[in-house]
């Protein structure tokens, strides 16, 4: 078997990618910049047809939501997948095209864009079958071979994980029933990289809202993961968060791991 060499591996939700295409720099070139071997991205906000990617070398991977300018998830990677999948049996989401699940030789990577609860909770009930369904999917997975999974999950874990936690508890992404439940994700076996690389690094964000010159002030949210099998934690060799990185009200993060 080859051995090992280390992947690095990006994802970032670009609210809406035709937009990002318009920005200097647009995303093309910030994909060429950050160099990776796996590329996910969310909130793609597209249907199939309406954009053509030029990214040489590149398998393109893509799940659309059946409702226009909505949701949707893509996986970028010079490997190309021995299977993917593209629904998790979650009849609350599943026609939104949140998750590609690629199947590689050594692991799996998959790409979500978790459902927000929405203002006053009003998608709670839907979030949580989301997340049990979800974590049921990737323990199924892990049964099989180390998983990957990134994106956005839609929440800050613990209060270090945002600017204002008092104000904001209870709040869609802040509320105990999300944390809660992102805690069972972890707890089935799976390991948050960047925390357990930077256990007490605060200001850590990587979405921030546009009002209130949120990131100019680095008032922001840390919803966006890198979460690995237990098994596979220790070959993390970096996990990082890039805001120097500009284009959405998110910015990627980044990790790299020896598989």
């Amino acid at each position: 078997m080859p051995t090992a060499r280390e992947l690095r591996l990006v994802s970032w939700n670009v609210n809406g990618l035709r937009a990002v295409m318009k920005k200097d720099p647009g995303f093309e070139q910030i994909f060429g910049q950050l160099d990776a071997d796996v590329f996910a991205l969310q909130e793609t906000k597209l249907q199939e047809g309406q954009l053509e990617l030029d990214l040489p070398g590149y398998y393109q991977t893509w799940n659309y939501a059946e409702r226009k300018g909505y949701s949707g998830t893509a996986v970028f990677s010079r490997q190309e997948p021995l299977r993917v999948v593209r629904q998790i049996s979650c009849p609350v989401a599943d026609d939104e095209g949140r998750v590609c699940a690629l199947e590689f030789d050594r692991y799996w990577f998959v790409n979500v864009y978790t459902p927000n609860a929405k203002n006053g909770l009003a998608r709670i009930d839907e979030r949580l079958e989301w997340d049990a369904r979800y974590r049921e999917f990737l323990c199924e997975l892990a049964e099989q071979k180390p998983v990957v999974t990134c994106g956005d999950f839609n929440v800050a874990h613990e209060e270090i994980d945002l600017k204002n936690p008092g104000p904001n508890r209870g709040n869609a992404g802040f509320s105990d029933e999300e944390r809660a439940s992102f805690s069972a994700l972890l707890d089935a076996g799976f390991t948050d990289t960047f925390r357990a690389r930077h256990p007490d690094l605060a200001g850590a964000y990587s979405w921030w809202s546009y009002r209130f010159h949120a990131r100019e002030k680095n008032a922001g949210w840390r919803i966006d993961y890198f979460l690995v099998s237990d098994g596979i934690a220790d070959r993390v060799t970096g996990a990082s968060i890039l805001p120097e990185v500009f284009g959405s009200d998110h910015c990627p993060v980044e990790l790299t791991i020896e598989l």
